[in-house]
């Protein structure tokens, strides 16, 4: 999913940055330093109880109280299967279910599939095209409404029918969604979608063999919603869940409430644990600068921005218990239109990867302690990830470096005016918090050393990616960041640069480029749907696809990310998730 506003603000000058070192020695983050152990090791060792998850159902001595989050703005839109920004999605998995579920605990059992919805996980037959499950009996949304088969098939209908952006790329595989793509409104999925009734079954066809389905159908846009659910975008107006939390009241200027699902009885702690707050808010509109203090000073739990780059030696120094560094699969890069000038030509394209100065961007985000430079567009912590880097001093596509060593100007320039695009206007996309203002304004500097006249042009985070996705904007390159949905290499390849997911004229395109290169993608849908290849197999197709991919230059990958989070001195039993990142059902205030 976009990591819409996630990471670490830096000043909106990045030659000012320097000068803040000093302040970061509490968490590590110098150039020279290495994350301090004595961080990750404070969360390990001084509270355990706060990186341990149970399978049990929630103790009532830590129930209660209002777990208060806090943003500087809104997440937008409230319909589960639309929106894709991580500020609602993380919070949606507390609302809303799928069939499936990736476990709610802790560490790398979280990356594992369990049922949820569905009584079991299915083995696939008929050569990995057909996955039966069983709805699970008594189940009941939040409006008292029992879930039934039929909201099922009307919910992956609803699907197609709102236009959701991963609508082809996860679930294009279902038989009749090209014909739902093509006509939306009349979506029946009428032979990929069996229902029976009596025996609570659902059985799904697949035209080709996807061994990655039962992973995309833990994703938060495959919940199951009541069939009366409206056929477009919601908007404001919550729709009711199967979890331990409903949507109450959405002011999108002002504020989110969430309260108990009346209905809600646990029927597989490892999908939908119980939960322990008895009311989650969550405030718009009060500024980073302002919620990191409030934070601090106990008035919010907890807060979605990015802290501010000039506040992490105070955090790291005063509120080391507090402050957690947590692993995510998330990563920062320049995606480039490859159907408008200059980047039509390859060569404008890998000029800008000789450029990027991974180091200098690192620096702006954070520091080595939660970022480091990144060669191809697959985290470290995934397959396939280990490519060597085409674009640095000393290396080519044709002969890669075992790692970054630098950016090499004079390679850029010359290919710059090999293109024949010297001189050509580009304006940079980015979000308008103060991290990717400061990248910006440096990649605009870095952008007319080689030879453009170049402008940025910071939009509001919630904005910033669905403009970059709409080739009716014309936007030319961005900077944006991407988590995983689920981890797999397929969700950084695939899903960013599959031919299917670029879709002209929308807002749901998540292949910003433009990308479509045949050969590449014969070699992801092999490693999607051969069911015969085994684990080191896929991942070694999964290498050479991201190996291509650099090779063509859609993208410029800068770097990886981990994530740091400030929690109140309420807060006890946290737990980060491998894909949700942190689980606010378990939260114990104390």
């Amino acid at each position: 999913m976009n990591n819409g506003t996630t990471g670490l603000s830096a000043l909106p000058l990045g030659g000012r940055c320097v000068r803040l070192w000093p302040l970061l020695a509490g968490l590590s983050l110098t150039l020279a330093g290495q994350p301090s152990p004595s961080m990750a090791q404070t969360v390990a060792q001084k509270e355990p109880e706060q990186v341990a998850a149970s399978d049990n159902p929630a103790d009532d001595t830590h129930k209660g109280g209002t777990l208060r989050l806090v943003a500087s703005a809104s997440g937008g839109t409230l319909d589960p299967q639309i929106n894709y920004g991580a500020r609602f999605v993380n919070l949606f998995a507390n609302v809303y279910d799928g069939l499936t579920a990736f476990r709610k605990v802790a560490g790398p059992e979280g990356a594992q599939l369990v049922p949820d919805l569905a009584e079991s996980l299915p083995t696939p037959s008929n050569g990995g095209l057909t996955y039966s499950f069983t709805l699970r009996p008594g189940l009941r949304f939040s409006n008292g409404q029992p879930v039934t088969v039929q909201d099922v098939r009307a919910s992956f209908q609803r699907l197609f029918k709102v236009a959701s952006p991963t609508a082809g790329a996860f679930y294009g595989t279902i038989a009749g969604a090209d014909a739902c793509l093509n006509a939306p409104a009349t979506c029946t999925l009428e032979k990929g979608l069996e229902i029976d009734p009596a025996q609570r079954r659902i059985t799904f066809h697949l035209t080709e063999p996807d061994t990655e389905f039962l992973h995309k159908l833990a994703f938060i846009h495959a919940v199951i919603l009541p069939a009366s659910s409206p056929p477009h975008d919601t908007g404001n107006t919550p729709l009711p869940g199967t979890g331990p939390y409903q949507l109450e009241t959405y002011d999108p200027a002002t504020r989110l409430e969430l309260g108990r699902n009346p209905y809600f009885a646990p029927w597989n702690p490892q999908a939908q644990p119980e939960g322990f707050p008895d009311r989650i808010t969550y405030t718009f509109g009060i500024p980073d600068e302002t919620a990191v203090t409030a934070v601090e000073n106990n008035q919010y739990d907890w807060m979605a921005d990015p802290i501010p780059l000039d506040r992490l030696g105070e955090i790291g120094s005063r509120f080391t218990s507090r402050t957690h560094v947590m692993p995510h699969p998330s990563i920062y890069f320049l995606s480039m239109n490859m159907q408008e000038p200059p980047f039509t030509e390859l060569a404008a394209r890998q000029a800008v990867n000789y450029a990027l100065n991974r180091k200098a961007l690192v620096i702006l985000y954070g520091g080595p302690g939660i970022a480091r430079p990144l060669c191809g567009m697959v985290p470290t912590s995934l397959p396939a990830s280990d490519i060597g880097c085409d674009y640095t001093v000393g290396a080519s596509p044709e002969n890669p470096a075992p790692q970054w060593r630098g950016p090499d100007l004079e390679r850029a320039r010359a290919l710059v005016r090999a293109s024949g695009t010297a001189g050509q206007k580009v304006t940079l996309i980015t979000a308008n918090t103060s991290t990717d203002i400061a990248m910006g304004t440096w990649l605009r500097d870095m952008l007319e050393s080689i030879g453009y006249k170049a402008t940025v042009r910071p939009l509001n985070g919630n904005i910033a990616f669905p403009y970059m996705q709409n080739t009716d904007n014309h936007a030319q390159i961005g900077l944006t960041g991407w988590s995983a949905d689920y981890p797999s290499p397929s969700n950084f390849l695939d899903a960013l640069l599959g031919c299917e997911n670029f879709h002209p004229h929308s807002d749901s395109s998540i292949n910003l480029p433009g990308f479509c290169d045949g050969p590449t993608q014969a070699l992801m849908d092999r490693a999607r749907s051969d069911t015969s290849l085994s684990d080191e197999a896929r991942n070694a197709i999964w290498r050479q696809v991201n190996e291509r991919v650099m090779a063509l230059a859609p993208m410029a990958p800068a770097f990886e990310t981990e994530s740091v989070v400030l929690t109140s001195e309420r807060v006890k039993h946290f737990i980060y998730t491998t894909i949700n990142q942190v689980l606010f059902s378990q939260v114990w205030l104390h």
